[in-house]
């Protein structure tokens, strides 16, 4: 749930805020209410961690899949390679 909020770019509801919308919330803000989380350094300091771990975790989804592309292409290459020097090795000897 916090990750969707964080792709969004919308800020993440604290307690308290959980009915509202983020637009409300910092139309709220705007306007000089003060919300629940933002009063707190404590709860700031939780929020951006969770946003973090969010930010890591899409970072390492997206170097796995880099890894894996570039290990299959690397796979394809040895290969094509072998086969390569396999059709040679069999290729000369039926001849």
């Amino acid at each position: 749930a916090i990750a969707q909020f964080v792709k969004e770019g919308k800020r993440i509801p604290r307690r308290g805020e959980v009915g509202l919308k983020s637009d409300e919330i910092e139309s709220f803000e705007k306007e000089g209410f003060v919300m629940s989380g933002s009063r707190h350094k404590r709860m700031n300091a939780v929020r951006i961690r969770k946003e973090n771990q969010v930010y890591s975790a899409e970072e390492k989804r997206a170097l796995a899949m880099f890894n894996f592309e570039e290990r299959q292409v690397r796979e394809n290459t040895i290969l094509t390679e072998f086969k390569h020097m396999m059709a040679g090795k069999f290729g000369d000897s039926a001849k």
